[in-house]
């Protein structure tokens, strides 16, 4: 019986592997140049709202959110585009109809509330039929917000907010202008907001409210958000039969990404998504290229996945840039955040282990898992890296 070799590279090619795919990336980016959009990958399906109380009893609420999608009934994550061709190769009429459809179901499902009781609005877009949403490089007719407008009852102690699920995680920021203060939380998708006293002093949220907070924000964006982070650690997982080896490679994207992620943060070190998003989805590829080229582990392979750790910390930090970390508690904010980010890398390598664990000692395992799975890892990678050179 002929055994498999144990690499089918020379070891000494290996490393060269690394550098291979990340000129590949670099060669995409510089022939992409001004096609390459800045909203790339890593976002967050949230919904951003910023809710105003102006001094003279009157109310606004901005909340930014893909209304061609919406308009359409179609996801958010359809080609924008092909959203915007389609609204505006609607009749006239039709897409007026359209309209007030969507503003019905801002009536229906969100709630401003003072003292517990709704109060109604007004609902516009202020974007649609501005000459810069069209010609904007990600074009959109109706706009990004849709505002609403009210007034706010005489003597009302508390305000609170409520938005559906339809429009998933809310980001909310309330500012009261007669008292110059400004609060800001996160709902889960369909919860309201607490109460805020328009009475009294604004109160910063405790320690543990805001370590709570980041910890499942990190958490969710490994799962089920991370999809290329997802991946990255099932290539770890993959080649690694023991699990020594897998917990040095662990920790060494771990300490790699933690590093990067907070020197981000703190505005030390910045690289541009455009650049960042796709040599992660490079990184992607590369690892699973290589469980592929060989079924042993190199000596050089943690230095490689200490190094695409680093790519991976610039990414989380440009969520985190996204959602802001707070006035005061930012170290204890970021160490949470960090620390979500394990537990959810964590709970990838348990998963894959209780699914995968029974046959890891198989003589057949790398055959017929680790290289097909590898595989389609690698061409995944490949494919993310080309849309988001392109900006698709």
């Amino acid at each position: 019986m002929h055994r498999l070799p144990a690499s089918l590279l020379p070891t000494s090619l290996l490393p060269t592997l690394s550098l291979a795919v990340a000129t590949v990336g670099l060669t995409l980016l510089a022939a992409a140049g001004p096609l390459v959009s800045t909203a790339l990958a890593h976002p967050l399906a949230f919904t951003e709202v910023t809710l105003t109380l102006g001094p003279g009893g009157a109310f606004s609420a901005d909340i930014r959110y893909d209304l061609d999608a919406l308009a359409l009934g179609v996801p958010i994550d359809t080609d924008d585009a092909a959203l915007a061709a389609a609204l505006a190769a609607l009749p006239p009429d039709e897409l007026d109809e359209r309209l007030g459809r969507l503003r019905r179901l801002f009536e229906r499902r969100v709630r401003v509330r003072f003292d517990g009781d709704p109060v109604p609005f007004e609902v516009e877009f202020p974007d649609y039929g501005a000459p810069e949403t069209t010609t904007a490089a990600i074009p959109t007719v109706l706009g990004l917000t849709a505002r609403l407008t009210g007034t706010i009852p005489p003597e009302a102690a508390t305000v609170g907010f409520f938005a559906s699920r339809a429009f998933g995680e809310v980001h909310l920021t309330i500012v009261d202008a007669s008292r110059g203060e400004e609060t800001r939380s996160i709902l889960e998708p369909g919860a309201r907001s607490e109460p805020l006293d328009l009475t009294g002093p604004i109160l910063p949220p405790g320690p543990w409210e805001t370590a709570w907070r980041y910890l499942r924000l990190g958490f969710v964006h490994i799962l089920p958000a991370g999809a290329d982070h997802i991946l990255f650690v099932l290539a770890l997982f993959l080649l690694s039969a023991r699990l020594r080896p897998l917990v040095w490679q662990v920790t060494a994207f771990t300490v790699a990404h933690a590093v990067t992620l907070t020197l981000a943060a703190l505005g030390v070190v910045a690289l541009a998504p455009r650049i960042v998003e796709p040599l992660i989805a490079l990184s992607v590829a590369g690892v699973a290229v290589e469980n592929v080229l060989t079924d042993r582990l190199t000596r050089w392979r943690a230095a490689v996945v200490f190094g695409f750790g680093l790519l991976h910390g610039l990414g989380f930090a440009g969520v985190l840039g996204e959602l802001g970390l707070p006035e005061q508690g930012r170290l204890l904010a970021l160490a949470a955040f960090n620390g979500g980010i394990e537990l959810g890398q964590l709970a990838v390598i348990a998963g894959a282990a209780a699914a995968l664990g029974w046959c890891r000692a198989k003589p057949w395992y790398r055959r017929r898992v680790t290289v097909p799975l590898s595989c389609g890892i690698a061409l995944t990678g490949l494919a993310w890296a080309v849309e988001r050179t392109l900006g698709g």
